[in-house]
C-alpha cells in the first residue's frame, strides 16, 4: 500500500525554554489536543492540510496530541502523535470512516496530556465531545472549517436534511473562541445559511519548490501521446460525484465535435473511476500521484479543469496555479476566492454547465491567451507561501487565548494551566 509523506519534516526546534518564554509572551499553548475526523486514512485535501499543521507546530516546539479514527492500512504516514478512536466505514464509500465515540481510555490520556488549547477538525459526535471538553474544563477551543457537508446533501439525494444539518452547524460553531474558514466566500455562503461565530481565514498554501512551471516535460506529453499541437487537459482531485467529474466525458465530446485534438488526463482515484473509464475511454487515467510525478502531470498539461462546486478551499487549483496553468473551474466558494475571471482563468457559474464546454474550448483553441493566463495564475499563486499560511494558525491560537481569558484564569486556579 503506497503511503504519502504530506509534510515536510525538518526546519529549527526551539530550545524548550525559549519556546515557553515565546509562548507566555505571545498567549500560545503549550500544548495543543487536535481532533479531526481524517488524519491518515485517506489522501485528501484536510489530511495534508492538518499533517502539514501539526508538523510545523511541532517543529515550533508545541506539543500535539492527534485524536482521529484510522483504518487498518493508513495511507499516510502521519506526523505527531496520534491516537485512533473507533470508526464505521461510511456506506457506499469504505474508504471513509465515521467516528463513533472517544473511549474512556483515551480520554483518560487526553487528561494526562493537559492540552492548553483544543482544536475541533470536524463538528461529528466525537467533535463534540472535544468541544464540550474544552468548555467543561476552561480550555480556549479553536474550529477548522473544512468540508461543505451541506453542499454533499443534493449529490447523496440527501436535500430534505439540509435543515436539521444546518441548524446543528449554527449550534456547534458559536461556541469555539474562533471558527478558521478556508475561504472568504466560504464565510459569506456560512453566514447566508445563519451559521454565526467569529470567523478568520485561514487559507492554503502551496508547496512552490515541487509546483512549478519548470516541472514541464515534453517527454511525459509524448509519453501520454501528445503532440505540440495536443491540447492536454488535466483534471487532479478525487473521482467522486459531489466533485462534479461527469461532466468531463461531456467536455471531451464537445471538443471532439469541433475537431480540437486533446487528451483528458485524470489523476485521482475513487468510486467513480469505472464508470468515468466507461463514459471516456480515450481518458487518461493516472490513478493517485504524488511527489515529482505529480508535479510534472500539472507543468506539462495545458488546462486546468476543476468542476467542483463543493469545495471549501480548492487545494489543487492552487497548486495548478503555482505550476502555471490556466484554470477553467466552477464559480463556486473555493475557487472563485484563487481564480480571477479572464485574468487566471475562466469561471462558471454552478447552474450553467455548458458555459464550461465553452470556456475549455475557448482557451484550447487560443495558446497565447492560456500561456498569459497561466503566467498571471503563477504570479498570484506566489503569495500563498505555506510558511505564512500555517504561521497565521499561531495567531489564531494566541487570539483564542485572550479571548477567553476568564476560563483560562480559571484552569490556572484548578492547577491545570497548559
Amino acid at each position: 500500500m503506497q503511503r504519502s509523506a504530506p509534510y515536510s519534516a525538518g526546519g529549527p526546534v526551539l530550545q524548550q525554554h525559549d519556546h515557553r518564554d515565546a509562548c507566555e509572551k505571545r498567549s500560545l499553548p503549550h500544548r495543543v489536543l487536535l481532533y479531526t475526523g481524517s488524519y491518515n486514512h485517506i489522501v485528501d485535501g484536510v489530511t495534508l492540510t492538518l499533517n502539514r499543521l501539526v508538523d510545523y507546530l511541532e517543529r515550533e516546539g508545541i506539543e500535539v496530541l492527534v485524536v482521529s479514527p484510522t483504518s487498518k492500512e493508513p495511507k499516510i504516514d502521519h506526523a505527531g502523535r496520534h491516537i485512533a478512536i473507533p470508526s464505521i466505514p461510511l456506506p457506499g464509500r469504505e474508504e471513509y470512516r465515521i467516528a463513533t465515540f472517544i473511549p474512556p481510555g483515551v480520554r483518560r490520556e487526553i487528561t494526562r496530556f493537559r492540552p492548553g488549547l483544543v482544536h475541533v477538525a470536524t463538528p461529528d459526535l466525537p467533535g463534540r465531545w472535544a468541544m464540550s471538553y474544552a468548555r467543561r474544563h476552561a480550555i480556549p477551543l479553536v474550529t477548522t472549517y473544512h468540508t461543505d457537508f451541506s453542499a454533499y446533501l443534493d449529490y447523496y439525494r440527501l436535500g430534505r436534511l439540509e435543515g436539521v444539518l444546518a441548524g446543528y452547524l449554527r449550534y456547534f460553531y458559536r461556541r469555539p473562541e474562533l471558527v478558521c474558514v478556508p475561504s472568504r466566500s466560504m464565510i459569506e455562503e456560512l453566514n447566508r445559511r445563519g451559521v454565526e461565530g467569529r470567523m478568520r481565514v485561514w487559507g492554503r498554501g502551496v508547496d512552490d519548490t515541487r509546483f512549478t512551471p519548470e516541472r514541464s516535460s515534453g517527454e511525459w506529453r509524448s509519453g501520454i501521446g501528445a503532440d505540440s499541437g495536443t491540447v492536454i487537459i488535466n483534471y487532479t482531485g478525487r473521482l467522486v460525484s459531489e466533485k462534479n467529474v461527469m461532466i468531463m466525458p461531456e467536455i471531451s465530446r464537445h471538443l471532439q465535435k469541433q475537431g480540437i485534438r486533446h487528451r483528458m488526463i485524470v489523476v485521482g482515484d475513487g468510486p467513480a473511476r469505472e464508470e468515468l473509464q466507461q463514459r471516456m475511454p480515450h481518458g487518461i487515467f493516472a490513478g493517485h500521484l504524488d511527489g515529482e510525478d505529480l508535479a510534472v502531470a500539472y507543468a506539462s498539461s495545458d488546462i486546468f479543469l476543476f468542476p467542483s462546486a463543493t469545495e471549501t478551499f480548492g487545494n489543487v487549483v492552487l497548486e495548478a496555479m503555482a505550476s502555471g496553468l490556466p484554470v477553467v473551474a466552477a464559480d463556486a466558494t473555493g475557487s472563485r476566492d484563487l481564480v480571477t475571471h479572464q485574468r487566471t482563468g475562466l469561471l462558471a457559474p454552478v447552474d450553467r454547465e455548458s458555459h464550461l464546454l465553452e470556456h475549455v474550448e475557448t482557451l484550447a483553441r487560443d495558446a497565447e491567451t492560456r500561456r498569459a493566463m497561466g503566467r498571471a495564475g503563477y504570479e498570484a499563486s506566489t503569495s500563498y507561501r505555506w510558511e505564512a499560511i500555517l504561521g497565521k494558525m499561531l495567531d489564531y491560537y494566541a487570539e483564542a487565548t485572550v479571548l477567553a481569558p476568564r476560563r483560562t484564569d480559571l484552569r490556572r486556579i484548578l492547577g491545570v494551566a497548559g
